[in-house]
């Protein structure tokens, strides 16, 4: 990063993950751009700005990588195979050790320029964190963007990046990287969840420690006291080492419940499974010890939705056909489907299904800034909205 460099900042300015990259970027001499403080016009700006590095967290890159797909999937049968015969060359060729620049500079020409103009015509680091990036997302970012793409992992209290993954290096793709060098790094078994920190595949518990960690929370002795064990710091978050020394998240020990049969239910790894449905725009996923399956609210993709009605001589505008019971069957159907296909089990299939026409937004306080889901929230906002789920109960 030189002073030749811009930075499109976006992110809650009160988020660590953009603090550390402006402070930085300020520091090396690098303009920042601010955006206009509306979601709806995001690209908008982007496009505006023309920044060299985005940095994104997951829900961000998937809204990207949704609409691109959506455009190239309208397009004519001859662009649809150019594309794909363009990406699945240039994939082949960073799997073979290329780097972005090298590894097909006529199709990032032809084919992925008009994307790179997408995001401004002149990126070239994204970075992603805040959450786990999935790996086809990564692998579709890294492609078409023309740009390199890094993810990494931290917290607050590691003042942001203790993980990150290296550009160019295509065999980090799916991880967060090894640990950065100020931190120490180690997973602690969590039998309960099944994860054995020294196994042949160690999984387990982050835990870190190391002098860039916070000394405790503001005058909360007791809470420090839960997170804190000789030293380490407990992340809360589920990581896997990778053979070559990177972590992969996979899981996260706060978002664990247990179902009345017993079995236990990592949430968020099924919203990031079902999300993988390009008839959704966000899912939320629920269930506890009282009942024996789950159920979700889904926000669908309005065109996808609107497609739906068409074909099947439907009329109304997108909220009416959000209340259709035959649109949220096909919903259902068609997210258990998406579900079967990566691998999930018949206790982490869903129920039933309410359709939620208006998304999840900061205002009503049932999303972070960051565009994670706060799950109290949206467990007090939908319990009042119980008569809306189909042999489903908020309770």
């Amino acid at each position: 990063v030189d002073e030749y460099d811009s930075y499109f900042s976006y992110l809650p300015l009160a988020h660590i993950f953009d603090q550390v990259i402006g402070n930085y970027c300020i520091s090396k001499g690098a303009s920042i751009g601010f955006w206009q403080g509306d979601i709806r016009y995001l690209m908008e700006d982007v496009q505006v700005m023309k920044p060299t590095i985005f940095c994104g967290v997951p829900r961000v890159y998937d809204r990207i990588y949704t609409g691109i797909n959506q455009k190239i999937q309208s397009g004519g049968l001859i662009a649809k195979h150019l594309f794909q015969y363009a990406y699945n060359y240039k994939l082949g060729n960073l799997m073979n050790g290329f780097k972005q620049h090298e590894a097909s500079p006529f199709f990032d020409k032809i084919v992925f320029s008009k994307i790179k103009e997408g995001l401004g015509g002149r990126i070239r680091l994204m970075l992603s964190g805040a959450a786990p990036l999935p790996r086809h997302i990564e692998e579709f970012m890294r492609v078409t963007s023309c740009s390199v793409l890094a993810q990494g992992y931290g917290l607050t209290e590691s003042c942001s990046g203790c993980f990150t993954s290296i550009a160019n290096v295509i065999s980090m793709i799916g991880t967060v990287g090894p640990p950065v060098t100020a931190v120490e790094a180690r997973l602690e078994s969590v039998p309960e969840m099944g994860y054995d920190a020294l196994s042949s595949a160690p999984r387990g518990e982050i835990c870190l420690r190391g002098h860039t960690l916070f000394s405790g929370y503001y005058k909360r002795p007791d809470l420090t006291k839960e997170v804190f064990s000789d030293g380490w710091f407990h992340t809360g978050d589920i990581g896997e080492w990778q053979p070559d020394g990177t972590m992969k998240i996979i899981d996260r020990k706060k978002n664990i419940f247990k179902l009345s049969q017993g079995e236990y239910v990592a949430v968020e790894v099924l919203e990031s499974a079902y999300a993988q449905s390009q008839l959704v725009a966000s899912v939320w996923v629920y269930g506890n010890s009282f009942e024996s399956f789950l159920v979700a609210v889904v926000v669908p993709e309005k065109q996808a939705i609107e497609d739906w009605a068409a074909l099947n001589s439907k009329s109304g505008d997108y909220a009416e056909l959000c209340s259709d019971p035959k649109a949220r069957r096909y919903i259902q159907d068609e997210l258990n489907q998406t579900g079967k296909k990566l691998g999930l089990r018949g206790f982490e299939m869903l129920r039933a299904v309410h359709l939620e026409p208006v998304p999840f937004s900061i205002d009503k306080d049932l999303i972070t800034p960051t565009f994670k889901l706060k799950r109290p929230q949206l467990l007090k906002y939908y319990k009042v909205r119980e008569n809306k789920l189909d042999h489903a109960r908020f309770s």
